[in-house]
């Protein structure tokens, strides 16, 4: 099979995670992280792995994680990983070319920037991570050209340094345009920018960048 496309829920506020069936049809395999088994469990959408400790549930909601997934994987609360860490070894047997990650986004923020930080492990994997939530949408990309089209869900687009500085960085296309800049950590320049038509173009050609398009709502 060409595994395309995992997506994996975890145990973020609810509130915060965009509508999941928007997202069936592209993805091959769902994955829950501990309560975001939970959250696959009580839609529509199936439920392929449920993996965690499993330690915010409670004994019936277990059972209906249990019943509801096809492959259930239990591992103690005391343990080395966190729950999306043992999500994303379990998508990576999987060799997926792209991982969409949701609710792991709100609630403790030493969570949600280790999250975020884990985009990079992703990149080492030779996949792409992709961080979603209602209001933005992340991922990490190394040095190249790449094509931007206009999302009406996430408008907005900031480009924000993983590393201490990205150098040779160009936009085209966009109401800020930009011609071979070096933008470093802390750095306001690359915030909140718009394509002025349906199409534009990035690149550079040293460091991180870390691509967070978003909307105001």
């Amino acid at each position: 099979m060409d595994m395309r496309t995992v997506a994996i829920v975890g145990n973020g506020p609810r509130d915060l995670i965009p509508d999941l069936a928007a997202f069936n049809e592209s993805v091959d395999v769902w994955i829950g992280a501990d309560r975001g088994a939970l959250t696959l469990a009580e839609t529509a959408i199936r439920l392929d792995y449920a993996v965690g400790d499993f330690d915010s549930m409670t004994a019936g909601e277990k059972e209906i994680v249990q019943g509801k997934a096809n492959v259930f994987r239990m591992y103690p609360s005391e343990k080395d990983q966190t729950d999306l860490e043992i999500a994303l070894e379990q998508a990576y047997e999987l060799a997926p070319k792209t991982i969409y990650i949701f609710g792991v986004t709100g609630g403790r923020l030493d969570h949600e920037l280790i999250n975020v930080q884990l985009l990079h492990r992703i990149m080492d994997q030779g996949i792409q991570g992709v961080i979603i939530d209602r209001q933005n949408r992340l991922e990490l990309v190394e040095p190249g050209r790449y094509e931007v089209r206009h999302d009406n869900q996430y408008p907005t687009i900031s480009f924000v340094p993983f590393t201490s500085c990205v150098e040779g960085l160009t936009l085209e296309g966009f109401y800020y345009p930009l011609t071979d800049a070096s933008v470093a950590w802390g750095s306001t320049l690359c915030i909140s920018n718009k394509l002025i038509s349906n199409y534009g173009t990035f690149s550079y050609h040293k460091g991180i960048l870390l691509i967070i398009k978003n909307n105001d709502q």
